[in-house]
């Protein structure tokens, strides 16, 4: 495979001729067929000075010149300004934000959109950790699709004690959602092991052989078609509350990922799940203090709740 920026000419030869040319391609430069037809597909192979398509067959004879555009590396903090982040609170050892919706708490390979990391930055932070440096300060996530309070830490003697923290399970996460139905009982306790869902990469699940996942449960408001929930979190796996409740059959209204009813979400002008981080609480690193911090819901959730108050859904 070339090197990003850097063309190649290769001379065809007779045991290529005929072939597709993304499969004549992946196998010349040794590449995934895939990889071969992205190459293809964006331009950047020529037969004979002539862009050719992925699927032309290539002729016994002639020269393929192919360049690979430069790429960004996927790990690379992108300082990039996010106006509805928010500053909560600010300490010699960490910050605390409102994250919105649509921002990653890190870069990671395919995202490609605004990150906390990078937001800070562009604010000015400078952090500090012994931590991976595209995950400089981040103790703990949010989804892309969660908004609500989070703490970044800014020293190594920050980011310590709030790992640890969170690991020893002395933080207090609280969150709302608003899930489908009526949960039975009103209050209880969802205990049921979350791995990585046997048929789809992106998506989690219950599953026999799961880490040990505990989900703590409150109806703060039934509507209907959904109720408003508080929950706690006890473990903090990877779409935790979202699985969780879809186990229950009580998806997260709006998140078609894990079963809502797409018809629902519409009704509510929801484009992603009702999740919301709405409170922290932990020990201060430095005095031991116990400190807390809240958010509101922003207006698309805001909004959904409105509608079902007023039964307009």
């Amino acid at each position: 495979m070339p090197e990003d920026g850097q063309p190649r000419s290769i001379e065809l030869a007779p045991d290529t001729a005929g072939r597709r040319a993304d499969a004549g391609l992946a196998v010349l430069l040794g590449i995934s067929r895939s990889a071969a037809a992205a190459l293809l597909g964006e331009g950047n192979v020529s037969l004979d000075g002539r862009k050719i398509a992925k699927s032309e067959r290539l002729p016994p004879a002639g020269l393929l010149q192919v360049a690979v555009p430069e790429r960004p590396d996927p790990l690379q903090i992108v300082v990039e300004e996010v106006e509805d982040l928010k500053i909560l609170g600010d300490d010699e050892d960490f910050v605390v934000i409102d994250k919105p919706v649509g921002v990653a708490a890190h870069p990671s390979p395919g995202w490609v959109g605004p990150t906390v990391v990078g937001a800070l930055a562009a604010r000015g932070y400078r952090i500090s950790t012994s931590g991976a440096a595209e995950r400089a300060g981040i103790v703990h996530r949010l989804d892309v699709g969660t908004s609500g309070v989070m703490v970044v830490a800014k020293t190594e003697h920050g980011y310590t004690l709030l790992k640890r923290a969170f690991k020893e399970r002395t933080v207090e996460k609280v969150y709302h959602a608003l899930v489908q139905g009526l949960p039975d009982p009103l209050e209880g306790t969802i205990e049921a092991p979350i791995g990585r869902h046997p048929g789809y990469d992106w998506r989690f699940a219950v599953v026999e052989d799961g880490r040990h996942s505990v989900t703590h449960y409150e109806v703060l408001e039934a509507f209907g078609k959904a109720s408003l929930v508080e929950v706690h979190l006890e473990t903090g796996r990877t779409h935790q509350i979202r699985v969780h409740f879809a186990a229950l059959h009580h998806p997260c209204a709006g998140d078609l990922t894990y079963g809502a009813d797409p018809k629902l979400a519409a009704e509510l002008g929801l484009t992603r799940q009702w999740l919301h981080a709405r409170r922290l609480g932990f020990a201060h690193p430095r005095t031991g203090e116990w400190v807390e911090f809240s958010s509101d819901y922003p207006a698309d959730l805001a909004y959904a709740l409105e509608a079902l108050a007023e039964h307009r859904v």
